[in-house]
């Protein structure tokens, strides 16, 4: 069994934030797609290897996000991934941003894999789908 949360870690700089130092709303979603890749390649699999040998998208098919308090200028933040549900042809996943316990942002994101020929709904690969699947066992 897999640890079910991944964790990676962003610090807040100046390009990330407003006028005021207040991180702007859409750098949250790049803070956890940055998680994702780097979740999946924790669990052996880069993107570029997915599309290249694989020809597999996985595509954002939709993003439901609350933001409860703003991360600032120079904050750490620990951005999670956790799987809710797989299927052989999308993912749902949580992410949470937090900087030290407080919650500052989540989201729920769907995956949709596609052929990155055709971008039609695609199967997901035995080996990706059984990796992921450990992530829930």
């Amino acid at each position: 069994m897999v640890d079910d949360v991944f964790s990676f870690a962003v610090r807040i700089y100046y390009e990330d934030t407003d006028a005021a130092g207040i991180v702007y709303y859409a750098n949250y979603l790049r803070f956890m797609e940055r998680a994702r890749t780097e979740w999946l390649r924790q669990a052996g699999f880069e993107i570029s290897d997915l599309v290249a040998r694989e020809q597999l998208l996985l595509a954002v098919r939709s993003v439901q996000i609350d933001y409860v308090q703003p991360a600032r200028l120079n904050d750490y933040l620990s951005v999670s991934a956790t799987i809710e549900r797989l299927g052989h042809a999308s993912i749902v996943l949580q992410q949470n941003i937090i900087r030290e316990q407080t919650l500052l942002c989540s989201g729920q994101i769907k995956l949709a894999c596609l052929d990155a020929v055709s971008l039609s709904a695609k199967r997901m690969p035995t080996l990706l789908y059984t990796r992921l699947k450990e992530w829930l066992d």
